[in-house]
């Protein structure tokens, strides 16, 4: 059995992907897993790094506000599809997953015109325009929000299966974190960064905030700045002896996430899958650019459950992140509710759920047909 996912650019393409290739090696021994990606995205070092292969196929976005740069997308992605043609019928595989980002897109449709089942994976509330597109030739879409459902024209072949997280998101252990990160046991600590990227409206508002809780409020950061911050947050709290470990990307955040007790984050959909089945409490401040307003929508679900608060990125400012990290941090109750209640948003078998899908899907499109409608009592 071999199995083709595309997906990437960011960490919330990249790493649901990961985390069905990881469950589908430990539920069918012996699966051939490839990935198919950019080389400019965030794949080009994640998956290697995960053990898997990759291939790779040019692609770029359509810019809303740089319509003179859609030439040459046009030519981009008429190259990439071309490319994604020749990868999906070279590498001949039984199934595709697309998990989204510029590069799922031509290889969901070279996967189309050759015939390959077709399974999608949407992890935001709000679908990006691409995958609402793809959906119609997609043989099953697997949504991580109910609200998600109401976007797509076609309804039968939806199923809301949550967010994959990879198993090792669970495995950190906070005194060993506590240790790794070079801090103080026993001393509350926030968890702080705005992606894979970074975020410097979070950062600036997060040494403003530690400048004001200093001396103040007994608390210590752990502050992923992404690689353009670094020096500069690195320098700041040197200086200012503020109390931070300032990293430009963490390989291992599910230690920061064992050593948190509470994480300041944006609401993309793969960051909230993992801190609900971490049960991590979190102020969230979403981005405010993403498409649709999906990460205030994103965030909502959490906020709306009492498992985090909210600060709009407009609203943002190191005086308010301060206020609301001390008020926080002033009732263990409250944060424990959060935590409980951040659980209950789980969906620790996504990733099984989906890879289950995949080998249905490998065995043919009646065997997976036949398959679902025994799952639903003949009802198909």
């Amino acid at each position: 059995m071999k199995v083709l996912i595309s997906g990437g650019g960011t960490g919330g393409h990249v790493f649901p992907g990961i985390a069905v290739a990881e469950e589908l090696r430990r539920i069918q021994p012996g699966v051939a897993v490839v990935f198919v990606g950019s080389k400019r995205g965030l794949e080009a070092q994640a998956v290697p790094g995960a053990g898997f292969p990759i291939r790779f196929v040019p692609a770029r976005g359509f810019p809303r506000r740089a319509w003179w740069r859609w030439p040459a997308a046009l030519i981009t992605n008429g190259f990439g599809f071309l490319q994604a043609l020749w990868v999906v019928a070279s590498e001949r595989p039984d199934v595709v997953l697309g998990t989204g980002g510029y590069v799922s897109g031509p290889v969901a449709l070279a996967t189309w015109l050759l015939g390959k089942p077709l399974l999608l994976q949407e992890q935001n509330s709000i679908p990006g325009i691409a995958n609402r597109w793809l959906a119609r030739i997609a043989d099953e879409v697997h949504l991580s929000f109910v609200e998600a459902r109401s976007y797509f024209r076609r309804k039968d072949h939806l199923k809301v299966s949550g967010n994959p997280v990879r198993a090792h998101i669970l495995s950190g252990n906070r005194d060993a974190a506590i240790a790794e990160f070079g801090l103080t046991l026993g001393r509350p600590t926030i968890f702080v960064f705005g992606g894979s990227r970074g975020a410097h409206r979070i950062n600036e508002a997060a040494l403003e905030a530690m400048r004001r809780l200093k001396d103040r409020v007994d608390v210590q950061f752990i502050l992923q700045t992404g690689r353009e911050d670094y020096e500069w947050a690195s320098k700041i709290v040197e200086a200012e002896h503020l109390p931070a470990r300032v990293m430009p990307f963490l390989q291992r955040i599910h230690m920061a996430y064992a050593a948190a007790d509470l994480v300041v984050c944006r609401s993309g959909a793969m960051t909230l899958a993992e801190i609900a089945v971490c049960g991590t409490p979190a102020i969230l401040i979403p981005y405010p650019h993403a498409a649709d307003d999906h990460q205030v929508v994103n965030a909502s679900n959490l906020v709306d459950r009492g498992a985090a608060s909210m600060i709009l990125d407009r609203e943002l400012s190191g005086e308010r992140l301060a206020k609301e990290i001390a008020h926080l941090l002033s009732d263990r109750q409250t944060l424990s509710r959060m935590s409980a209640n951040a659980r209950t948003f789980a969906r620790p078998d996504a990733a099984e759920r989906i890879a289950r899908s995949l080998v249905r899907w490998a065995a043919g499109r009646k065997a997976a047909r036949r398959a679902t409608e025994e799952a639903n009592g003949g009802r198909g």
